[in-house]
């Protein structure tokens, strides 16, 4: 298991090769960033972005919550943490795609599906339950979907439906709407599966997620 100790010894191999190795890029970076993607994952600590697309520093501006979700466009008062991330990626450094990568395996779509979170107070699940709740409709139809909701059928349906879920939610920020429209920005959806490594990328005419050919990801 790995400790904070582990990773000050990460940080210190960093130092000595990575940085080293990079020490040009990391100066360029030092004058700012020009990312052209934007990636919205889920906090699970086996879901890391820039390792799975096998990214550079600078490359990808990233957002991780649970679940990989997006909140709808709101104005009242709070502390829009996802939103703010949007605003700053599109209309501050202009990111011309937006990825929301969902994954296999979550634990947010798992209580979003069984609704395990339910009635928890803030500091004892409660948090989460008010989070996961932009699922609540698709949990429903999910659940209306299938008989057992412990198979992997259900399961992965819930993920899916989790990135689709954001991807609407993306479209009600003005901002992004209208540069989707102009051909300015692109909206992807994808998903992980921890279990086998493979990607899908979702096919917004169809609805369907596929595989990426390993050729492809070469």
């Amino acid at each position: 298991m790995t400790h904070f100790a582990d990773l000050l010894d990460g940080y210190a191999r960093f130092r000595a090769t990575g940085w080293k190795e990079q020490r040009e890029r990391w100066e360029q970076l030092a004058e700012g960033q020009s990312p052209k993607v934007m990636v919205i994952a889920c906090s699970d600590s086996r879901v890391e972005p820039a390792q799975i697309f096998d990214t550079h520093p600078g490359e990808i501006f990233v957002v991780r919550n649970v679940g990989a979700l997006v909140p709808p466009f709101e104005t009242t008062p709070g502390r829009h943490g996802v939103s703010s991330a949007l605003e700053f990626a599109v209309q501050i450094l202009h990111v011309e795609e937006i990825v929301v990568l969902g994954h296999g395996l979550c634990g947010g779509c798992h209580a979003a599906l069984h609704r395990t979170m339910e009635g928890t107070e803030p500091g004892h699940g409660g948090f989460i339950a008010d989070w996961i709740s932009m699922l609540d409709e698709a949990s429903a139809a999910v659940r209306a979907r299938h008989d057992d909701l412990h198979s992997n059928g259900a399961r992965r349906d819930m993920e899916f439906s989790a990135v689709k879920v954001s991807l609407d939610n993306l479209r009600t920020f003005p901002c992004i709407s209208q540069k989707e429209e102009r051909g300015t920005l692109k909206l992807r959806g994808a998903l992980f599966a921890v279990s086998d490594g493979i990607l899908h990328l979702l096919d917004e005419t169809t609805g369907e997620f596929s595989p990426v050919p390993v050729a492809a990801a070469d």
